[in-house]
């Protein structure tokens, strides 16, 4: 059985991911555990999914989580604990999950180890560090991992059915109503360094050149005020459209023309990911990971950095070829299909934890 460890309190691309890989060996006829703060959205959504979760407190802190974990691993029947957040692996580590049973930690941060010396000595103890990119995998050598310890599984997303038009232009009214116009849009965490600012900016541009189209906007986030304030500021929040936290993002992602992806610190990119999946041309900030899945030109456009005058001019060239969009698109979902699927990441996941030293 695997133990899946993690305690974030917000629902991210990690928390999506480790629900996608428990689904995923549950499927497989695996038996599969999490423990993460019960109220969390990645503990309400795996109860819903009809996974078991052993809560780890309301409100406890990595040491509280530690000695919940040591309970659990005394109750015996745990073959492998996976950490899917460095504060889940800080707790396992103050647990010593490490000299009981394999331990895998999943690195998703472009960013060097925090912490201190516990940044990585944490990552040190695991078995096997699995970085979601080789841009991460390489912030995690420079930190002092040995290699030999780390490696890359991609993220993978479901690749859904293509959406009809019906679907689609239901998907529009939703959030335009019966608004005409293009429609260009992001999916992520409303925080500095997700990039969201360079998108605002580039509207002014966008409108001079098409006067009807909109941004949207989804997710939340502290910096959200900040943004609204901008789109206020540069006349353009008429035509912004703050979705706020979506439960059924994949409505999104039908209701858009162009998915614009400017985050340039990207440890890989799940909502880009999703974006693509669902046939979307996408434009991204050519940083981070994002070069190890955009193909520019066979696949979509990258853009030397996230400039404004960038994305503008990305996003113009899409929505006025649109025979290069739909090619662009066409090819996005085969690199899904192809590298980056659910099943894919759950599959090489698997490999990891049958090569681990006592399995």
């Amino acid at each position: 059985m695997t133990l899946h460890v993690d305690m974030g309190r917000l629902w991210r691309g990690g928390q999506g991911q480790a629900l996608l890989l428990m689904q995923g060996l549950q499927a497989r006829g695996y038996r599969v555990e999490l423990a993460a703060p019960g109220q969390s959205p990645l503990a309400e959504r795996a109860r819903r999914a009809g996974l078991p979760v052993g809560t780890l407190g309301v409100s406890s802190g990595r040491l509280k989580a530690a000695l919940a974990l040591s309970r659990r691993l005394r109750r015996g029947g745990v073959g492998v604990v996976h950490c899917h957040d460095a504060h889940s692996l800080t707790a396992a580590w103050l647990a010593g999950v490490h000299r009981r049973c394999p331990l895998v930690a999943s690195r998703r941060l472009v960013h060097p180890l925090s912490g201190g010396w516990l940044g990585p000595a944490r990552y040190r103890a695991a078995d096997r560090i699995l970085a979601v990119s080789q841009s991460v995998s390489r912030a995690v050598v420079a930190a002092g991992i040995p290699p030999d310890s780390i490696e890359v599984v991609y993220d993978g997303v479901p690749v859904p059915p293509p959406a009809s038009q019906a679907e689609r232009e239901q998907a529009r009214r939703l959030w335009l109503g019966d608004s005409a116009g293009p429609l260009v849009g992001c999916v992520g965490y409303l925080i500095q360094g997700k990039g969201q600012e360079a998108l605002i900016r580039a509207m002014p541009l966008l409108l001079k050149e098409m006067p009807e189209c909109r941004l949207l906007l989804a997710g939340d986030g502290p910096h959200r005020p900040r943004l609204e304030r901008l789109a206020a500021d540069l006349g353009v929040i008429s035509n912004v459209r703050f979705a706020g936290h979506v439960e059924d993002v994949s409505a999104v992602y039908r209701a858009i023309d162009v998915f614009l992806f400017p985050s340039v610190a990207e440890g890989l990119g799940s909502s880009l990911l999703a974006a693509m999946a669902h046939s979307l041309p996408a434009v991204g900030a050519a940083s981070g990971a994002v070069a190890e899945i955009i193909e520019d030109g066979r696949n979509g456009l990258l853009v030397a950095t996230s400039e404004p005058a960038g994305f503008a001019a990305a996003a113009l060239r899409l929505l006025r070829d649109p025979g290069l969009a739909r090619a662009l698109g066409a090819a996005a979902r085969q690199t899904i299909a192809g590298r980056f699927s659910a099943d894919r990441m759950v599959e090489e996941t698997l490999s990891v934890y049958r090569r681990l030293p006592g399995r």
